[in-house]
């Protein structure tokens, strides 16, 4: 077993443990990064699929994610605009397709006031909301009692607005039904984005990519750690006292004053804690879980949509796909749609036979576009919940109650010990932006601490 020594050792080389890991090293302090997988990235991956250039994970860049744009710029990277010329895709509950422009789906004239009724309410509630404390609004413990669907279903009797309206936080965003979460969580996750309209309007917050892949951002972060960074060697244990750690992976024994847990919320449990953590941590963490989405990619010889008309951007809540984008990489001559198959819709199709699942969900790319969307050159399906070192996406959300009973307690550090992820973030929520900003934050307080 090699032993190692530093000033913090760090769990997990996404982009909130290698973030983590790059500011203290500017603050002065040694650190290693230990990653259970044989790249870095975390939850963001680009891999070149049967000559195809694909984003398998997180992907885009909205104008409000500060911290993800500041990293961008400081390493030099460079984005491009998302596709978004021509008309949008509505599908409806009879499966007829309709064309429009603009946020709102086409629906008849009662149902769109009812949409926007529904999100103006939303907007109001979002905006009484603190992202980095909404256990802390007023109404906290009953907005967390109640599911988000038991609210949409008490505020409005129009199924087909609720249907709308649900899409835009549960499939869009969390990737559970929007039974199994609360309206509190709903609102955090509205208000990590900067409000309701944001999550409506697909414009801004996907906006534009990275040259190359978001990946490029943890690769160029490592690369200046260097060999402070070490592949393959899942933390399987964390001795602590009150003030050190040894942190045992399968070939390293580092020695540190504080140790950063940088993984997803679900994987807490796959490390053991020698003292155990405390109940209430131990609690928590079985209160909060991720979600499930397939994310589909299906590349065809040309960009046939955009001379139909079409920017590629397609919504449903009612098809097995229920959003869909022109994915189109950067200076490419081929057409690339991304597609995105969540919550039970997810488990249905990852319980079919491989082929069939394709077969479906290229039919109801097919609703979209026209019948050319079944026929792609290539198809390649990022499922992350079979992820071993993921198990999910996009990132962890509570179960009923669980957002105010045990939110504020997975930000605090427990001894010599922190968590961090674009899981706890606040600004941010799920997204590189969260992770990066999260990343920050963590690495401030701690080099604060050890300088003291």
């Amino acid at each position: 077993m090699r032993q190692l020594h530093c000033d913090v050792v760090v769990i997990g080389a996404g982009a909130t443990g290698l973030t983590i890991a790059t500011d203290l090293e500017k603050a002065g302090l040694s650190t290693i990064v230990v990653e259970a997988r044989d790249r870095v990235g975390g939850r963001l991956r680009t891999e070149t699929v049967e000559g195809a250039v694909l984003e398998l994970g997180g992907q885009w860049v909205s104008p409000d994610q500060a911290g993800l744009i500041a990293t961008l710029d400081e390493l030099g990277l460079e984005t491009f605009e998302r596709y978004r010329d021509g008309d949008s895709v509505y599908v409806d509950a009879a499966g007829s397709a309709v064309r429009f422009t603009g946020d709102l789906f086409p629906t008849a004239v009662e149902t769109q006031n009812e949409i926007e009724r529904l999100i103006a309410l939303l907007s109001a509630l979002t905006d009484e909301v603190d992202p980095a404390a909404p256990w802390e609004h007023p109404r906290a413990a009953a907005l967390d009692a109640q599911s988000f669907q038991a609210w949409l279903e008490e505020q409005s009797a129009d199924a087909e607005a609720r249907a709308n309206v649900a899409l835009f936080i549960a499939e869009a965003m969390i990737t559970k039904p929007a039974h199994a979460f609360s309206v509190l969580q709903a609102l955090l996750m509205a208000a990590s984005a900067g409000g309701f309209q944001h999550l409506v309007d697909a414009d801004y917050i996907l906006d534009k990519r990275v040259v190359g892949g978001l990946q490029r951002v943890p690769l160029a972060l490592a690369d200046r750690l260097g060999d402070r960074v070490y592949l393959g060697q899942p933390a399987r244990r964390i001795r602590w006292t009150d003030s050190d750690v040894t942190v045992t992976t399968d070939g390293l024994e580092v020695h540190a004053r504080r140790v950063v847990v940088a993984v997803p919320p679900n994987l807490y449990g796959r490390i053991a804690y020698e003292p155990a953590l405390p109940a209430s941590r131990q609690q928590a963490h079985q209160h909060i879980s991720l979600g499930l989405v397939i994310k589909v990619h299906a590349v065809y010889a040309t960009p046939f949509w955009r001379a139909a008309g079409l920017s590629g951007t397609a919504f449903s809540p009612f098809q097995i796909v229920h959003e869909a984008y022109d994915n189109s990489g950067h200076g490419e001559a081929t057409g690339t749609l991304v597609g995105f198959v969540a919550s039970e819709t997810a488990d249905a199709m990852l319980a079919l036979p491989a082929a069939e699942r394709r077969e479906r969900i290229l039919a109801s790319l097919a609703t979209y576009y026209g019948p050319e969307a079944e026929d792609p050159v290539v198809y390649f399906e990022s499922d992350w919940v079979s992820e071993e070192w993921t198990g999910g996406a996009y990132a962890a959300s509570f179960d009923l109650g669980g957002l105010a009973r045990f939110g504020a307690v997975l930000r605090e550090p427990v001894g010599p010990i922190s968590f961090a992820s674009s899981d706890l973030a606040a600004e941010g929520y799920q997204h590189v932006d969260g992770a990066i900003r999260i990343g920050h934050e963590t690495a401030t307080r701690i080099a604060g601490e050890l300088q003291d």
